[in-house]
């Protein structure tokens, strides 16, 4: 396993994050608890969870378990870089929700007893919050860091324009700010080339992308569907039947540099100079080591400009759109 620094912060993370969105709802906390120490043992330092996850469990359930892994002992919290998310409503509360000062303070204080431990290594911005403003925001996260309840702040799904105003307010109160984005980013959806990724670039943030193989449509769906191991079905199917011949060429291109697609969908994206870590999210132990494997995939300027032939990027705004 490679580390690398998140964003501009002295902070070593795995080239792998480890998504426990699936952690409850998927996967039962025995498997969870095999799958998170697998992934230690491999050498992934960097786990990501939200408040809000849980699903049909109630939303804090998968946090809580994560709390029970790190009450095992044995080093486990030392050895994690623990990111977690404040945003989405925990309850018909009107202020449980949102980033305002309260929120953030009562939400922080609920996501530590649930994942019982005294700090967050890097608290994310779920979502931007177009209600409050930038002062209340800055001003209450600088407090949790005062107490030391967190160190880094993060955004996610924040527009480039966003994060600009974010990191200028942060600045004028001498603050740290941002340290990454995390945004929807893989070989079928590049929007954030446009514009998030030059405004994360320019104010030191690295870039953590979610769904890195869009839903599975990277991970070899159309031989999946060959041999009946999986059918694709909602919006999913809708985006395969726009996409089937560029899925095809990528499968096939896979196939011709001996890697698995899901394989070369995850190294290709550790191959941008913008990512810190795609964040994985297996349900499954096999899916942790089927990850696990694009550690090991160098991919050379040739096989990187096919993929861009198959897959066409954005160049930055405005020269995307404009002379």
């Amino acid at each position: 396993m490679e580390y690398t620094h998140l964003g501009r912060s002295g902070l070593s993370v795995s080239s792998l994050c480890l998504g426990t969105m699936n952690f409850g709802p998927e996967t039962d906390e025995p498997t969870s608890f095999d799958i998170m120490d697998a992934a230690r043992a491999a050498g992934i330092n960097f786990f990501d969870t939200a408040n809000v996850y849980g699903s049909k469990l109630g939303r804090g359930a998968t946090e809580s378990i994560l709390g029970r892994w790190f009450a095992q002992g044995g080093e486990r919290r030392e050895d994690t870089v623990l990111a977690t998310k404040v945003y989405g409503t925990m309850s018909d509360r009107p202020n449980d929700g949102k980033l305002s000062a309260l929120n953030i303070r009562r939400s922080l204080d609920e996501s530590l007893k649930r994942l019982q431990t005294d700090y967050i290594d890097l608290f994310q911005f779920h979502h931007v919050d177009r209600d409050t403003p930038w002062d209340e925001i800055w001003q209450a996260m600088e407090t949790a860091v005062a107490q030391g309840k967190i160190l880094y702040a993060g955004s996610s799904n924040f527009a480039g324009w966003h994060i600009a105003t974010g990191q200028a307010e942060a600045r004028r109160r001498n603050f740290t700010g941002l340290v990454s984005e995390q945004s929807l980013y893989n070989l079928l959806k590049r929007d954030i080339e446009r514009e998030v990724i030059p405004a994360a670039q320019a104010n030191g943030m690295g870039i953590l992308p979610w769904s890195p193989l869009d839903g599975g449509l990277l991970g070899g769906v159309l031989r999946k569907e060959r041999d009946g191991s999986r059918r694709v079905s909602g919006a999913n199917a809708e985006k395969l039947e726009k996409n089937r011949a560029a899925i095809g060429a990528y499968e096939d291109f896979a196939a011709e540099l001996g890697h698995e697609p899901g394989d070369l969908g995850l190294a290709w994206l550790m191959h941008q100079s913008a990512v810190t870590a795609p964040i994985i999210g297996p349900r499954t132990m096999e899916q942790l080591e089927a990850s696990l494997r694009a550690v090991d995939v160098k991919l050379d300027q040739a096989a990187l400009r096919r993929l861009d032939e198959i897959f066409p990027g954005y160049r930055t705004a405005p020269e995307d759109y404009a002379w």
